[in-house]
């Protein structure tokens, strides 16, 4: 009999990223997506940055572990963190 092996994936948020806010502060899930604010502005990437670093320090994991897969260049990203149970993600970025 073949053993099937559950291999978890890493898994992937919808982030709706608001650029030049008065603070850096994740809001909570909003209708599928998760809504941050960051001070920063979109220019060379700064926003992108704080918004690793802002998850980073939420769910004390280093900011090697989370990705932007696309929206590189748009309010709506992509972000997948690796080596993180769905689960402990979710309760983290929920409190």
């Amino acid at each position: 009999m073949d053993k099937k092996v559950f291999v978890q994936k890493d898994p992937v948020v919808k982030i709706k990223l608001l650029p030049r806010s008065s603070m850096n502060k994740i809001m909570g899930f909003e209708g599928g997506s998760l809504k941050v604010k960051v001070k920063s502005a979109p220019v060379d990437g700064l926003a992108n940055k704080d918004l690793i670093i802002l998850l980073s320090r939420r769910l004390k994991v280093a900011k090697e572990r989370i990705e932007i897969v696309s929206g590189h260049k748009s309010r709506i990203k992509t972000v997948r963190f690796h080596g993180i149970i769905k689960d402990d993600l979710f309760l983290l970025l929920n409190s």
